[in-house]
């Protein structure tokens, strides 16, 4: 199987200000007709109908859900989607937090996950790797990219919180370029999955806080659009 995978920019779409103009967030308060012509967009960008791509109602936890066909609403309380079947487009939303694309493709088996602190600090990575596993992937043969998301030089925290997530996911803490306490979620995330025997991990090095073709809450407030990460497997061309 060949592994796709899209993360949009705010660039292109239907929004007015302050979701100029390519949101995809549903919960943010855009204008609903100008979501859903983004929403749009999207699906034909990917080439697939719109009723194909799943969402997922994410909430900052741990929960990973394995679909096994489209679905009519987002999938509740999950911040990791899981597929085996091809050609079903996994859309993570995100505006700071690390969206990780896992895929296997020997199997065909991918993840959509949305890492913020607290969901990579309750392990919402490792709970995407272990329903993989169940839905027939096997970790060394996983490729992962970890997306766009706040860098540590940026993500400033009361040094309390960064001793807390550093206890819970190694790597994350480190200092912002101030000198002050922040977090790196990105490369926490790495060694999880380094640790983990993933077989290879590709970091998209942009920070959303300083790209402003990118969505940050941590920059712009909550008034914000959200970023689209998209994952889904295709079979191979055989001509």
């Amino acid at each position: 199987m060949r592994i796709r995978r899209v993360i949009t920019t705010r660039e292109g779409g239907h929004s007015e200000r302050p979701f100029d103009s390519f949101n995809l967030g549903g919960k943010v308060g855009d204008d609903p007709a100008a979501l859903a012509a983004n929403r749009r967009k999207l699906a034909e960008g990917v080439g697939v109908g719109q009723q194909r791509l799943v969402w997922m109602e994410q909430i900052h936890g741990r929960t990973a859900t394995l679909v096994e066909g489209p679905r009519e609403r987002a999938v509740e309380a999950s911040d990791a989607l899981v597929t085996a079947v091809p050609e079903l487009p996994l859309v993570a939303l995100v505006a700071d937090c690390v969206p990780v694309l896992l895929g296997d493709p020997d199997s065909g088996v991918v993840a959509a996950v949305h890492a913020g602190r607290l969901g990579a600090r309750v392990g919402v990575v490792v709970s995407a790797l272990k329903t993989m596993r169940e839905a027939g992937a096997r970790i060394d043969r996983i490729e992962a990219l970890l997306g766009p998301a706040a860098c540590g030089q940026c993500y400033e925290v009361p040094a309390e919180m960064r001793d807390d997530v550093e206890r819970h996911l190694p790597g994350s803490a480190c200092k912002t370029r101030r000198g002050t306490a922040g977090l790196d979620i990105r490369a926490g995330l790495w060694e999880q999955l380094a640790g983990a025997g993933v077989a290879g991990i590709g970091i998209d090095p942009r920070c959303t806080m300083e790209s402003r073709e990118l969505f940050s809450h941590r920059r712009d407030g909550p008034r914000t659009g959200r970023t689209a990460a998209v994952i889904w497997a295709e079979p191979e061309d055989e001509s």
